[in-house]
């Protein structure tokens, strides 16, 4: 026992030592040439560099740092347009603010709307409200859905800011839905947004010959052969040949060749939007 009892002193004391030296390695970053010091911080989060500012209070305060880290979550709201009128402005402040409207809309959204409003983040109509949705990386999809249903509206604008242009069909509607978040069940929304899409991806790609209508229809033939191939309730998959078949049934200025490479990516790429049962 005894013998047990001192290689684990052996073992901590030399953990210890190993801790002590990566410490004792580490450079003072107050001693480095400040642009290095902060290149070395604009790696951390906003938790870590809060951290860092408990050693290294002036570099990890720093506005470039956390103008950086503005941008990078929150890519457009309307204060950024004012900060030179705004006395003792401060990136570390908003990014709290910002940080503080996004846990709000996450938990609700129409009371995060209010507080973006009060705090003057963004102003009072659907194009600016739209931009920030679209340029911000931390809400969640479900509370995204949850807003853009009740604000249609909103909605119009988010789509505008879509760009489609030379993608293919169904790789331009995983994208829409990755932005915009696909209902979870069919209904009025989902057409509403399917109506959306249709619009703004012919008009991103008006040489393709394809009208509203026809990519309306192409839309909801994907959606259903997504579900077809990828539920496993599903025992008889619809083959290659049916899909044309049903497809040029629905829509007949479709061609043989466009169908069959429709299907082709849902079966290689997978699901359009695995939210819509």
């Amino acid at each position: 026992m005894g013998q047990v009892l001192s290689i684990l002193q052996e073992y901590e004391n030399s953990r210890s030592l190993e801790n002590t030296t990566l410490v004792a390695k580490f450079p003072d970053l107050s001693k480095l040439p400040p642009e290095l010091g902060l290149s070395i911080l604009a790696n951390l989060n906003a938790t870590d560099l809060c951290l860092a500012g408990c050693v290294w209070n002036d570099l990890a305060n720093d506005e470039i740092l956390w103008q950086s880290l503005c941008h990078s979550s929150w890519g457009y709201v309307n204060i950024y347009s004012r900060i030179r009128n705004i006395p003792n402005f401060s990136f570390k402040k908003l990014y709290m603010i910002l940080d503080e409207a996004t846990l709000t809309f996450n938990a609700d959204p129409f009371q995060g709307e209010a507080y973006l409003l009060d705090h003057g983040l963004v102003e009072k109509n659907p194009s600016e409200i739209a931009k920030f949705l679209h340029m911000s990386k931390l809400l969640k999809a479900d509370k995204k859905r949850e807003y853009l249903n009740a604000r249609r509206e909103v909605l119009d604008q988010l789509v505008k800011l879509q760009n489609f242009q030379n993608q293919f069909l169904p790789n331009a509607l995983r994208k829409f839905f990755g932005q915009v978040s696909a209902p979870t069940e069919r209904g009025d929304y989902l057409s509403d947004m399917i109506e959306k899409f249709s619009e703004r991806f012919c008009k991103c790609n008006p040489a393709l010959g394809l009208n509203e209508d026809t990519v309306f229809v192409l839309c909801f033939s994907l959606i259903m052969l997504s579900v077809d191939l990828t539920s496993p309730h599903v025992k008889n998959k619809m083959s290659k040949r049916e899909f044309i078949k049903n497809t040029k049934r629905a829509v007949r200025d479709v061609s043989d060749d466009l169908a069959g490479h429709l299907y082709d990516n849902i079966y290689l790429v997978g699901h359009i939007a695995p939210a819509v049962a």
